[in-house]
């Protein structure tokens, strides 16, 4: 498994928990892919349409034989199979999977642009993301991570929901 690729979830519809946990249950079963490492998640207040519930928010690294374009049709395929609808854009969401880094490549393609074209403007991804390996830049940047972090005004809306550390990261996880 050659590459390594960063996915934020997202969910703010039903049991916001199980689904999270669906997906990744799903990435996993790929033989493609494996999970590396899970950061916590964290309770967020939606952007863009704001009218609807609050999400919970993480984001997973994972390394995988996958192309760009083969991960994307993988988790467009798990939000299928999740049960999601997109009936309007920024509306609710059982769940969510956007590619946001893979390796550090720059990717620019009709249905796909990697770096995820608006993770530097999220404080719900870049939090995440961050707590995952703090050391990060974007491929397009000079900057690391926490100085386009201190850039995003709404900090304060990503609270931390539940920890996730060490040996037990994918302890809730498991059935």
């Amino acid at each position: 498994m050659e590459n390594v690729a960063f996915i934020s979830l997202g969910s703010n519809m039903g049991n916001r928990l199980e689904y999270l946990k669906q997906a990744i249950k799903r990435l996993s079963h790929c033989s493609e892919v494996q999970i590396e490492k899970l950061s916590s998640i964290y309770e967020t207040e939606p952007i863009g349409f704001t009218d609807q519930d609050q999400f919970l928010n993480m984001v997973i690294k994972i390394s995988t034989s996958l192309s760009p374009h083969q991960l994307l049709t993988l988790c467009l395929d798990v939000e299928r199979e999740i049960g999601r609808i997109r009936e309007f854009k920024w509306g609710p969401r059982v769940i969510d999977l956007d590619i946001l880094l893979y390796n550090k490549e720059n990717i620019m393609m009709e249905d796909l642009q990697i770096p995820h074209p608006r993770m530097n403007e999220r404080a719900f991804v870049l939090i995440p993301l961050m707590e995952i390996d703090s050391m990060l830049f974007l491929p397009s940047s000079n900057a690391p991570l926490v100085e386009i972090l201190d850039e995003i005004p709404d900090k304060e809306g990503v609270r931390l929901w539940k920890q996730i550390n060490g040996e037990d990261a994918f302890a809730p996880f498991e059935n």
